[in-house]
């Protein structure tokens, strides 16, 4: 099979992405909305330069596939797209810094891992971040090593793009500069460099603004997620994370890449072997060293990959690595096959917050009066509720949660009105009764026995912003 694949590389690697498009939209119509996709979607209802969470880039991509379909295939259209132009310029790079078989490879690689197909599925910032970090670093490449103004500018776009993606970006951009102080000095006088970082910061302009006129609340928000007040070393957590990038980038591909990039030190006399693998080795570093503190999800290291699926790729042929290689590719598919049927068949146990949600929400709307308002007891409850309920009504958390989006657009003078409330696993009557003199518990759905219950409470008769003042002392 492989074979014949390699007898027409470039042909191949289209097949490949096609191939891989169409089976995940396929497979998104039959997965259930994540409740953070459904919160995301939520934002492309409300666009503006910034958000609570996260910078604007996802918001901006759902608007647009919106124009497609609102269905939840439809909202994974960004993965699709991100993830299939992520391919395209991964073959492109590979085949300018090898060739076209090597450039294959690379999709092969990058196509087989599981880490990629969750880039397919759920529509979060990382489908942008990766889209954008793929582009960055192929412009960066081509103006650091061909000196074009036009790839400057294009690496300065999508510079910016990807900092409106997710704040972890900022990784790309001290790989960029550890690779000029050490191997490309002249860039610090070349005008070019200059302009690119212009157009950059251009970019991101809006989202300073935003940031500004909310006190930096969004990049406070993220520095406090992802750091500690004790520092204490806590191994298991170390362990969890690095465990985790043998499983998402599979157990041999991981292990290869890592022995590699540690053994070979041809990366330290070649300068775009080099550009490669600092940034693979800057983003792990900088998560290995959070976690040693903290709990560090294993996507988050995700645009290593990028570099890595790239690096690997030219080493299995400079090292003439065949039967590596089909070791390798073998358990990779294995390992993504059992992932996305587990996920499929298996939701109730390994996604129960996705599973049902829709027939939840259905069975919530009957309940429903002329004049209602309607809220969950969370955000992505809030979210789920406007992404399936008819017209997709404005809805709130009605509970005191954390702090998030909602809470930026909410008028406290207008917050807690008659209406529904659903509320998950817990019973929130205390919670609600802080609220409301009048709180009702009108319907129980269990979805899976023992591990997910929905409560939907009718509510009425706020407490006065006075009142509530008096109830608190």
């Amino acid at each position: 099979m492989l074979n014949i694949l390699y007898k027409t590389p470039q042909k191949s690697a289209y097949i490949i992405i096609i191939f891989l498009a169409l089976t995940s939209t396929i497979y998104n119509v039959f997965l259930p909305l994540h409740g953070d996709e459904a919160y995301y979607w939520m934002w492309s209802h409300h666009l503006q330069s910034g958000y609570y969470d996260h910078p604007p880039m996802i918001a901006y991509m759902i608007y647009f596939s919106n124009f497609i379909s609102e269905d939840v295939w439809g909202v994974r259209l960004v993965n699709i797209f991100s993830m299939s132009i992520t391919f395209i310029y991964m073959y492109k790079f590979t085949k300018l810094l090898s060739d076209e078989k090597t450039a294959l490879t690379t999709v092969i690689i990058f196509s087989s891992v599981i880490l990629t197909h969750a880039g397919f599925i759920f529509a979060t910032p990382d489908a942008p971040l990766t889209l954008f970090w793929t582009l960055s670093l192929y412009y960066a490449y081509k103006a650091f090593f061909e000196g074009k103004r036009r790839d400057f500018i294009l690496a300065g776009l999508f510079l910016g793009a990807m900092m409106l993606s997710k704040y972890s970006a900022i990784l790309f951009v001290f790989g960029v500069l550890i690779f000029s102080l050490v191997k490309k000095r002249s860039l610090f006088v070349n005008p070019n460099f200059y302009l690119a970082s212009f157009i950059s910061v251009a970019v991101i302009v809006p989202m300073l603004y935003w940031n500004y006129q909310h006190d930096w609340i969004s990049f406070l928000f993220q520095i406090g997620h992802g750091t500690t007040q004790t520092y204490e070393i806590k191994p298991w957590l170390i362990l969890e994370f690095v465990g985790s990038q043998f499983a998402v980038f599979t157990p041999v591909f991981t292990a290869l890449l890592f022995f590699f990039i540690i053994k070979d030190r041809l990366y330290f006399k070649d300068e775009k072997l080099f550009f490669l693998a600092l940034n693979v080795a800057v983003a792990l570093l900088f998560f290995t060293y959070k976690s040693f503190y903290m709990s560090m999800a294993p996507s988050y290291s995700a645009p290593a990959y990028i570099s890595g699926a790239i690096l690997l790729a030219i080493i299995f042929h400079k090292y003439d690595l065949k039967k590596a290689f089909k070791v390798a590719l073998g358990v990779a598919i294995v390992f993504t096959l059992l992932a996305r049927y587990v996920l499929l068949v298996h939701l109730p146990e390994v996604q129960r917050f996705m599973y049902k949600t829709k027939e939840v929400v259905a069975q919530f709307y009957t309940h429903a009066q002329e004049g209602d308002h309607f809220y969950g007891a969370h955000l992505t409850t809030a979210a789920y509720l406007k992404f399936f309920l008819p017209n997709h009504p404005d809805t709130d958390v009605a509970t005191d949660d954390r702090y998030s989006q909602y809470d930026m657009w909410r008028d406290e003078q207008e917050w807690h009105k008659d209406g529904l409330v659903l509320a998950r696993n817990t019973q929130r009557e205390g919670l609600l009764k802080k609220y409301y003199k009048d709180v009702e518990l009108i319907d129980t759905y269990v979805v899976v026995p023992d591990k997910r219950v929905f409560y939907t409470y009718r509510v009425s008769n706020a407490y006065t912003q006075d009142e509530l003042k008096k109830r608190a002392k």
